[in-house]
């Protein structure tokens, strides 16, 4: 005869292995439901420790894996894999270099409010401003203007040029300029510590 210790043992292992099915069927009808409906929010993607890879890339993009990986307790291959998978779901979007504007001459910022005439849709006049290389940076904004342009050139009578370049564009209304007078802080490395 089996103990009665043992035979509650095998009748509780039979429970758990009877239910497994179904809890495998719950889990495949979750990630079905994941793979169908995406996460939308970014920090949802990421993890603690791809938060710190790339809080740690954002300042500086040359660091070596191995370096990372060090700071994060992960070897340099995991390090890799996470960046590789982090570049495949468009998390990180590039590796670029970060130019002192100053030094190469664009030292004249300004910020221009875009309004469109309604005659067109505001997509259609986006490409127009992405192809001239002075606007650096373009928000589509909530408010009295449809648009917020960030435009640097090298002086004030250049970005009188580019603002008659985008007033010539079909649908915009009018443009209002705010010149920067002194940067205090820009292209800041994007640190994700704070999530």
């Amino acid at each position: 005869a089996i103990p009665r210790r043992l035979a509650a043992c095998i009748l509780k292992i039979d429970v758990i292995f009877s239910a497994l099915p179904k809890i495998y069927l719950k889990f495949c009808q979750f990630l079905n439901f994941y793979r169908i409906h995406p996460m939308t929010q970014a920090n949802t993607q990421i993890d603690d420790v791809d938060s710190r890879i790339i809080s740690a890339l954002a300042a500086d993009g040359r660091r070596s894996y191995a370096d990372i990986g060090a700071e994060v307790g992960l070897s340099t291959a995991a390090v890799h894999e996470r960046v590789k998978k982090m570049l495949e779901k468009g998390v990180i979007r590039r590796f670029s270099i970060s130019v002192d504007p100053d030094r190469v001459g664009l030292n004249f910022t300004a910020f221009v409010a875009i309004r469109n005439d309604g005659g067109i849709h505001c997509r259609d006049v986006a490409p127009r401003l992405l192809a001239m290389p002075q606007v650096e940076e373009l928000h589509s904004v909530a408010g009295e203007y449809d648009f917020l342009a960030k435009i640097r050139t090298t002086h004030a009578r250049a970005l009188e040029d580019v603002i008659y370049q985008i007033k010539a564009i079909q649908g915009v209304a009018r443009t209002t300029s705010t010149v920067v007078l002194n940067t205090e802080f820009e292209d800041r490395p994007l640190d994700l510590g704070w999530l």
